[in-house]
């Protein structure tokens, strides 16, 4: 129980800003338990994000409250996974052999195509976010589910494919992720579609997603890191929203 909590707690330190006033040990156990509640720390700041978003609703106009949830969205993950999808971009942007991009990903420095990627990133983010409140105001809740699988497809990312190298923040991770650890952090999402079933197609939509992003990155870094783990929890929830637009604009219209 005491290893549950504290990966619990870790993984709160490690995909968010929330404040954790103590160091929790990081060890095999609790390294493990972290991954497995992945997707509860995605439930977590998909909950504050709705209901801040509920509460002003009433209060503020629609384009100023996406912009309020896009803020809190950045601001709650401390724009953690922002800065690995910037690095990715400047890496493939290059267009250099797969070892001068490991190079360029890990330069502090963002270059053109970075930015632009996040640019183009939130841009799109906030157009769904508009046009799907748009159509409802009630599909905010639609943020408990993408938020969790985006999380979750981070860890199906470190059981599908090799580190690029035995060292680094990604190695750590993966010493000790096995099928089981994906299994459980399964779990608390399918507890999720219990009260939301409505949201069911986004399931085989992102097995979809994390398929076709694994090759990608199978055939473009040869390998995993720690930013292409947050690209792939950053592209996760892009991917989400295009597809519930898509679903309730058309397949449903």
């Amino acid at each position: 129980m005491k290893n549950s909590m504290y990966g619990f707690l870790l993984a709160i330190q490690f995909l968010s800003r929330i404040p954790i006033p103590f160091s929790c040990p990081w060890n095999k156990e609790t390294s493990k338990w972290a991954l497995r509640s992945y997707p509860v720390v995605g439930l977590l700041l998909g909950t504050i994000i709705t209901v801040i978003a509920l509460s002003l609703h009433s209060y503020l106009p629609e384009v100023m409250l996406v912009l309020l949830i896009m803020t809190l969205w950045v601001w709650l993950t401390g724009g953690l996974h922002l800065d690995g999808w910037m690095d990715v971009a400047d890496a493939v942007g290059s267009n250099a052999p797969v070892e001068k991009k490991w190079q360029i990903m890990k330069d502090p420095h963002v270059g053109s195509f970075g930015i632009l990627a996040l640019v183009f990133l939130l841009s799109w983010k906030g157009m769904f976010i508009y046009t799907i409140l748009d159509i409802s105001y009630e599909l905010i809740y639609v943020l408990f589910v993408i938020l969790p699988l985006s999380r979750v497809s981070a860890v199906l990312l470190l059981v599908m494919i090799p580190t690029a190298k035995r060292e680094g923040l990604a190695w750590e991770w993966k010493k000790h992720v096995k099928s089981l650890d994906v299994f459980l952090a399964f779990l608390p999402i399918l507890v999720v579609f219990l009260f939301l079933p409505s949201y069911l197609f986004l399931f085989p939509a992102y097995l979809l997603f994390i398929v076709l992003f694994g090759l990608w990155v199978k055939h473009i870094f040869k390998g995993i890191n720690g930013d292409l783990l947050g690209t792939v929890i950053e592209g996760g929830e892009l991917w989400g929203l295009a597809i519930v637009w898509i679903y309730f604009s058309f397949a449903m219209g």
